[in-house]
């Protein structure tokens, strides 16, 4: 029996502020690339608290989710490795400037959106997916936090 494929399950935060936009600088195999603040999702997590968790981690900024804007499927060239991404957009809250970034974060940075896209150009972003989110975010993207539900213990929630 082969072994399935199973993409990694990613989230990621869209946040915007007068033109532009929270990513994170860090360090990848590939070297410093810029990401919106993302990471997996842990087990038993629920998508909501995962976006809510990753974007403390990285920026130090408390998050409230408040639409999903997308949910990609990207699959990293020349490999089998693929990521499924659910993005959300949402509120900014207060930061937490003396918390430690996560592991690999260089530092969070503020971009317009035609900075990012130079940087994908230049292939330093860490994956199409940055931008792509920008992008429609910016075409008015916004889908209720309902339309994504989890399943704990025999019991539906809403995530």
């Amino acid at each position: 029996m082969s072994e399935r494929w199973r993409p990694g399950l990613t989230v990621a935060a869209v946040i915007e502020r007068e033109g532009q936009f929270l990513l994170v600088e860090e360090e990848t195999p590939e070297g410093v690339r810029f990401n919106q603040p993302a990471g997996h999702v842990e087990p038993g997590e629920t998508l909501v608290a995962a976006v809510v968790r990753e974007t403390l981690e990285e920026t130090r900024f408390h998050f409230t989710p408040k639409a999903v804007v997308g949910v990609y499927l990207w699959q990293k060239p020349g490999s089998e490795t693929a990521y499924l991404r659910f993005a959300f957009s949402g509120q900014l809250g207060t930061e937490e400037p003396n918390r430690a970034l996560d592991s690999g974060i260089i530092r969070p940075v503020w971009l317009s959106r035609d900075e990012v896209a130079a940087l994908a150009q230049a292939g330093r972003t860490r994956s199409p997916l940055v931008l792509a989110v920008i992008d429609d975010w910016l075409a008015g993207r916004r889908y209720s936090l309902d339309v994504v539900r989890m399943w704990r213990d025999g019991v539906g929630l809403v995530v």
